[in-house]
């Protein structure tokens, strides 16, 4: 009985290392290359004016809190120097308004 047990342990570890390797060879033949996340361009820095005028367009659907958008964008944006474009989302344009938290640890900027 111990003898089948040792049999079939050494038939799966080469099975195991059969398959490995294949995959390795495999991946080589094609010249596979881990993907990786395009990079971002930066936002352009903004100045006082023209963050008034980035904010509006970042908070431009917010209909119930579009004052309070405009507040936090315009506070985001004066520290930050940059808003991200479009109406949501695309803050890896903007790290520092992407990192800005409130005291609860979600995000301060619209």
């Amino acid at each position: 009985m111990e003898m089948k047990r040792a049999i079939c342990f050494c038939f799966l570890l080469a099975l195991f290392l059969a398959l490995s390797s294949l995959q390795t060879a495999a991946t080589e033949a094609v010249g596979y290359a881990p993907t990786v996340a395009p990079a971002v361009a930066p936002a352009p820095k903004l100045s006082g004016k023209e963050c008034g005028d980035k904010c509006e367009v970042r908070c431009k659907n917010n209909r119930g809190y579009h004052k309070m958008c405009l507040k936090m964008c315009n506070v985001c944006c004066q520290s930050c120097n940059c808003v991200p474009s479009g109406q949501a989302g695309n803050k890896d344009e903007c790290p520092c308004y992407r990192d800005r938290k409130n005291n609860k640890g979600k995000s301060k900027c619209p």
